[in-house]
């Protein structure tokens, strides 16, 4: 499934729990949409999509939603940060979105150790408009963190950072990975995909190569 005119055809991939995969290929090759098809944000034409025990594609559009603020961690290649809330508001926006969950100051510290830990400490209360393209990439991967999700989906998520920072960022993604939880990123940076445990290449909707 995926746009008007565009389809995935895969018929088989399996992600083990606590794996870091790399999905690489030029543009236009379907990278995005198996991540949206994993977040449940599209839906498959055909076949199904397990993430654990969960069926994403028989759940409603309600709990798809609750399905990926509680269990899905997501850096989109746009940031797709809201220019009214703060630097530290967007990384908490997770648990403002969700009325059920707790917004203590043990989330407020776990927010700011994680800006910290991408060099953003000192800049918790600015807005997003402020910050370089860098800076705002680093806002959304703190942002998928904060729930310390099962499964992180991360679209290009050193596309806009400096080697030093992509290196610091792809190290915090990876000590999430040796933490037991699992990442799918789409990445065209060479350095990046070689640092992970596996590769699957994609070219016009299919998977060319899978390799670990």
């Amino acid at each position: 499934s995926g746009p008007a005119g565009f389809r995935l055809a895969i018929p088989s991939m399996q992600v083990a729990s606590g794996e870091c995969v790399a999905i690489v290929g030029p543009s236009g090759s379907g990278k995005t949409t198996l991540l949206n098809l994993l977040a449940g944000s599209l839906l498959p034409l055909a076949g199904e999509i397990l993430v654990g025990e969960t069926r994403v594609n028989a759940l409603t559009e309600r709990d798809r939603r609750r399905f990926r603020v509680e269990r899905v961690g997501q850096v989109f290649q746009a940031f797709e940060l809201l220019d009214y809330l703060t630097v530290v508001e967007n990384v908490l926006l997770p648990r403002l979105i969700d009325p059920s969950a707790l917004l203590d100051a043990a989330v407020r510290w776990r927010a700011g150790d994680l800006l910290a830990s991408v060099g953003l400490a000192g800049k918790e209360s600015q807005w997003p408009a402020r910050l370089s393209h860098g800076e705002r990439q680093r806002v959304a991967v703190c942002r998928a963190l904060l729930n310390r999700p099962s499964l992180l989906l991360a679209d290009e998520p050193t596309g806009n950072l400096d080697a030093t920072t992509a290196d610091a960022v792809f190290e915090l993604l990876h000590e999430r990975a040796a933490t037991g939880r699992t990442i799918v990123m789409v990445t065209h940076d060479d350095e990046v995909a070689r640092q992970t445990g596996r590769r699957i290449r994609m070219r016009d909707g299919r998977i060319i190569e899978d390799k670990s």
